[in-house]
């Protein structure tokens, strides 16, 4: 059930919304006090930027009237050091904030991720969500160090690059804004385009990272049925898509440093030809032209890195976009809020089920009802089996009670409180769940036990995996709980992964544990330690199980037969092979699927 929208397709950048510098302050925001520092820094380059074409052209009057000008040369030089000091200082705590602000994205994102309903995963790729918190997070760098503050500062210069401009020569200016301003245009227009094509290109990189995920998680099954070069053509298919993609984004990009290159010459040859004629007319002197010039290139500067803080702001909001449409997926406590609908905890009577499910239907996001109106209760301290064929609802009822999905109608209680009333952290911590696949994460035996109760003892985590037939795991290696289990659980059995799974749940000393086909994996003679175990750690608590083995349930309190998403009967072993004929069949084969 949890994998079954593994290979789904999630949002395409079509569907998706864009970033917007708005969706950017927050993440600036974080980092305000050295953000301002820098452009206070940028501000004061800016100053000492400007001042220089001013010494000059004086330097040259005073060459001209052969008066001393070697104080004004000393000013120069300290300015030019100056400014180049302050760059250094700014772009240093540009890029620090710039991989502050990644490093706050990826874990803003991990953490929402890690919270998002469970029906979100059903439909998207788990590489294209790790590629979000990857390479689409780190394109959020390139606001910060290639030309954002930048281009804060470069906006002062410019400004005071024009006013100087203006009063040296007028006409001048005309002429070399109106070059400029064609190549504005030019690049604003590429912007747009640039920003949909880098959203193409995150999302192609998406698509290789779910690939190569799909393919590494299977690696022996691949290895198995030798379709190793089906495999790397596969993922070289989605590596071609993103190359397409990045070539898009760089024919975009490519367009910008030559418009700012030809910008920069035409309005150089406008100004030495114009300024040329204006100078043998008498018009401006040879000291106003040179620091026109030298002005000149002080705006240009600013305005090529303006250009490419639009090149590298619009691939990073395109890839803004990717993040803020997981960010803006409401968590899963955001439906939580029940409790003012009546259905409080403790308003239950003291003789209620521990789990009661009452006219529960429900279906999956897109698809038709899998439960329809199902009806059951387990008394607290019993156990309750759930039989039945392949897809008929098993692990989908123990996901509602674990509140992955809320049912479509009907209500789930817990000791007769509805399950929508209670948090989901406080619902949790009182139901132990041990899923289908049993689940090991990669990391050590203790850190897979802690996971349930991270404040358990040693001795706790050794007794509980004794508990469960694990002593001989534990003894085979001299770290003890420190012995690695290697991804996915790869140097455990098969068994022993299960056993781990069910000791981690027992660890967490829930009132009700669900166990989803915790024995299929199982040989005879562990299965019946196992059995054992779990009689002896179920004593006083409730029991769900859902078992594929005849010897599994024989013995539950209650056993639920389901066919199809609707309940056939219920009762116990001998009741069900007298009225319910599904069941007398699945006996016979010793089979309960």
């Amino acid at each position: 059930m949890a994998q079954r929208g593994r290979g789904g397709r999630g949002s395409r950048m079509s569907e998706g919304p864009r970033g917007s510098f708005r969706q950017l302050l927050p993440y600036l925001a974080e980092h305000r006090t050295m953000l301002t520092v820098a452009v206070v820094l940028s501000v004061i380059g800016a100053l000492a930027q400007l001042a220089q074409p001013t010494i000059v052209a004086v330097v040259i009057g005073k060459v001209q009237s052969q008066e001393p000008f070697g104080a004004l040369v000393a000013l120069l030089v300290s300015l030019v050091i100056t400014a180049a000091a302050i760059s250094a200082v700014q772009h240093y705590l540009l890029q620090r904030a710039g991989t502050a602000v990644v490093r706050s994205a990826r874990v803003r994102l991990a953490h929402h991720l890690l919270r998002l309903p469970i029906r979100e995963y059903d439909t998207r790729r788990t590489g294209d969500l790790v590629s979000r918190v990857g390479s689409d997070t780190t394109l959020l760098y390139a606001v910060m160090t290639q030309g954002l503050i930048d281009s804060l500062g470069g906006a002062f210069v410019l400004l005071g690059a024009l006013i100087a401009m203006c009063v040296l020569d007028p006409v001048l200016l005309g002429a070399t804004v109106l070059v400029v301003l064609v190549a504005v245009i030019l690049v604003v227009a590429l912007g747009g385009r640039m920003r949909q094509a880098s959203r193409e290109q995150q999302e192609r990189v998406g698509d290789l990272a779910a690939a190569v995920e799909r393919a590494l998680s299977a690696i022996r099954t691949i290895r198995a049925n030798t379709a190793e070069q089906r495999e790397t053509e596969a993922i070289r298919a989605q590596a071609d898509r993103a190359y397409d993609a990045g070539v898009k984004v760089a024919r975009y990009s490519a367009f910008v440093v030559p418009v700012a290159m030809v910008a920069l010459q035409v309005s150089l040859l406008v100004v030495l030809g114009l300024g040329g004629f204006r100078v043998a007319s008498g018009a401006i002197s040879v000291a106003s032209l040179v620091a026109f010039i030298m002005f000149l290139f002080l705006m240009v500067g600013p305005l090529g890195t303006a250009f490419g803080a639009i090149s590298s702001v619009n691939q990073a909001l395109g890839a803004l976009g990717r993040i803020t449409e997981v960010l803006d997926v409401p968590a899963e406590t955001a439906g939580d809020a029940l409790i003012a609908e009546g259905l409080a905890a403790g308003l239950a009577p003291t003789n209620a089920p521990a789990i009661a499910f009452e006219g529960v239907s429900f279906g999956y996001e897109g698809g038709s009802d899998v439960l329809h109106g199902v009806s059951f209760a387990v008394p607290a301290g019993k156990r309750l089996a759930l039989v039945g064929p392949s897809g008929a609802g098993k692990s989908t009822s123990l996901a509602l009670i674990e509140r992955f999905y809320d049912p479509t109608a009907g209500a789930v209680r817990l000791f007769g409180d509805d399950i929508r009333g209670l948090e989901r952290k406080d619902l949790r911590s009182r139901i132990g769940y041990v899923e289908q696949e049993a689940p090991v994460l990669a990391g050590s035996l203790r850190e897979n036990l802690l996971l349930a109760a991270p404040e358990a003892s040693d001795d706790d985590c050794e007794r509980v995996l004794r508990t469960v037939n694990l002593g001989e795991v534990l003894d085979r290696d001299e770290r003890g709980l420190d012995a690695p289990v290697g991804e996915d659980g790869v140097m455990l059995s098969g068994g022993e992964r299960q056993r781990l799974a069910i000791a981690r749940a027992l660890l967490q000393a829930p009132e009700v544990l669900l166990l989803d086909e915790s024995t299929s994996s199982l040989d005879g003679v562990n299965e019946q330690r196992m059995r054992a175990a779990i009689d002896a750690a179920s004593s006083n608590r409730t029991l769900i199980v859902i078992a594929h083995r005849l010897s599994t349930v024989v013995d539950a309190d209650v056993i639920v037969v389901l066919e199809q998403g609707r309940v056939l009967g219920s009762g116990t072993h001998e009741e069900l092979l007298e009225s319910v004929p599904l069941y007398r069949e699945l006996a016979a084969t010793q089979l309960l699927t």
